[in-house]
């Protein structure tokens, strides 16, 4: 009843899930109670023969589709608590005992604050709203714990999905008012936002949210995000 399973989906991503992996091992509080799940899209490098040859970890290959991913992981889940996480985003020293303290107080859902790895105004803001418990706060990389059974009450991730799924399962969260925002910092990569641009991409992501909120498909928001962030 007391195990987390951290699911962590991947798609050639051999250097960010080697340096995530060891930092989990230096993180984790209660490590006889932990298994870690990762879940391949199919990757064409090295990131399954390295994490094989490295980590005893759990690894499963599904198609390639983040929500997908991690429903699969779910599945094969034997924690009470699953934990979704990024592979390039990294939780606090002790994640597991705070996200357990988190839900033995009633709390079954819920992400950390965010911090990224490099300093700029505009993500300086943005991270400095994670800290308020709003929908409009949220986002995949500030990971996701949700205990089992919520999970599987609510169907886990909608896969016609394939980029805004972890807002999409949240937004479900707080129509259920389930939802905590732990005060401690994960610190998340901002590659995508050197690669793009920081206002350029924000821009973008503003997109993608409006389009949400008018009522656009799954299919029209992936159109849009294909065409316009590489």
């Amino acid at each position: 009843m007391n195990k987390i399973s951290i699911i962590i989906p991947v798609f050639n991503d051999v250097n960010s899930i080697s340096k995530l992996l060891l930092d989990l091992e230096n993180k984790i509080f209660y490590k006889e109670a932990v298994e870690i799940i990762v879940v391949d899209g199919g990757s064409t490098d090295q990131t399954q023969n390295k994490i094989r040859a490295n980590f005893s970890v759990k690894l499963i290959e599904t198609e390639k589709g983040r929500s997908i991913q991690m429903n699969a992981g779910a599945k094969a889940a034997t924690g009470y608590i699953l934990y979704f996480l990024h592979s390039d985003s990294f939780p606090p020293v002790n994640f597991d005992r705070i996200i357990k303290g988190t839900v033995q107080k009633g709390n079954l859902a819920g992400c950390f604050r965010l911090k990224f790895d490099y300093r700029h105004p505009v993500l300086m803001i943005s991270q400095w709203f994670t800290r308020f418990n709003h929908i409009s706060c949220r986002g995949g990389d500030q990971s996701l714990f949700i205990t089992k059974n919520l999970f599987e009450e609510i169907n886990g991730f909608d896969e016609k999905f394939i980029i805004y799924e972890d807002n999409e399962l949240i937004s479900r969260l707080y129509a259920k008012k389930q939802f905590a925002v732990i005060p401690e910092y994960i610190i998340t990569s901002a590659r995508r936002y050197r690669q793009n641009g920081v206002w350029r991409l924000q821009f973008h992501f503003g997109i993608i949210h409006l389009k949400r909120r008018l009522g656009h498909s799954s299919e029209s928001m992936l159109q849009y995000y294909k065409r316009n962030v590489l």
